[in-house]
């Protein structure tokens, strides 16, 4: 097993590497440069030129990705362009935003996902089926936004019963999480189903029923957890999926997390923030990724990191 992390981990870091070199370039092709935003608030252009010397802007790319990645190591993601703070304090105070959400929007995934399947597969061929899947279409065919502008009628309009945008109390969260949790819910529905159809026709779920076992208990200790090793690889890639999503959905609901930092702050150009978010999702994302894999070992005792 240690091997096994130690050689994953080897791998995750020229993936982290990648994905930053990536982002590092992007922002550097976008049109507009930061200082176009300090020229808009009528700074002469003598400080502008000096401020640019002090962000080190008129060094050469590769120089500013060395620098970036080497004060990384250490903790230090520089300072914003638009505000002066730390990009190491606004992601201390955005990071736990955009985790609380996604987490409640996974428990959703899971708790909707994986009991809806199963149901789907129990009644495979039946209206409950057929009606199942339809509504899991709909939902990984429903691009986020246009399910948090649903939920912002329908609450907004109608039935008013939570806040449509802010951070405060658990109510703020319901929205941007459902909103968050409809894709990933539908997807894990799907894979369940599927899953559960192919290890419903297996021998041993046949003789555990010939034995008299109660069909709840053929489900759900037999079936079902022969089901989980695809599912779980849906799980972690969702992970993604969430942080990528919450980009979009954080925005809409004014909600304070590294999703709504980063819409502003490439609206700025404030490269040090965005390359800030970048670098910790990838570093969560690959981290996400690796206990998944290791995950397997637990609910299939036959899977070996030999």
């Amino acid at each position: 097993m240690q091997e096994y992390l130690l050689k994953r981990l080897v791998i995750a870091i020229p993936t982290v590497v990648g994905i930053t070199i990536v982002a590092f370039l992007l922002m550097y092709v976008l049109p507009g440069d930061p200082m176009d935003i300090l020229m808009a608030e009528r700074l002469d252009p003598g400080t502008v030129a000096m401020l640019r010397q002090e962000m080190g802007l008129d060094d050469p790319i590769h120089l500013q990705y060395v620098r970036f990645v080497t004060n990384a190591v250490q903790g230090d993601f520089g300072r914003s362009y638009h505000t002066g703070r730390p990009v190491r304090d606004m992601l201390a105070r955005a990071l736990p935003a955009t985790i609380k959400v996604s987490a409640w929007a996974y428990l959703i995934s899971i708790i909707l996902g994986i009991p809806l399947g199963t149901y789907a597969a129990v009644r495979h061929n039946s209206w409950a089926d057929t009606g199942t899947m339809f509504l899991a279409l709909a939902g990984i065919c429903a691009p986020p936004f246009v399910v948090a502008l649903f939920l912002l009628y329908l609450f907004g309009f109608h039935i008013q019963l939570f806040p449509l945008g802010g951070y405060g109390t658990w109510m703020h969260m319901v929205l941007p999480a459902i909103t968050l949790g409809i894709r990933p819910a539908a997807l894990l529905a799907r894979i369940t189903r599927s899953g559960m159809l192919e290890v419903l026709r297996q021998d041993y779920v046949r003789t555990a029923r010939s034995k008299g076992l109660r069909e709840q208990i053929v489900i759900g200790r037999h079936a079902l957890k022969n089901t989980l090793i695809p599912v779980i690889t849906v799980m972690g890639t969702q992970i993604s999926g969430l942080l990528s999503g919450s980009v979009v959905v954080e925005a809409i609901f004014a909600w304070p997390g590294m999703g709504h930092m980063s819409v502003e702050a490439i609206s700025a150009r404030d490269f040090p923030v965005v390359q800030g978010v970048v670098l910790v999702s990838a570093i969560i994302v690959v981290v996400i990724n690796l206990l998944v894999d290791v995950s397997y070992g637990f609910v299939d005792p036959r899977i070996r990191y030999d």
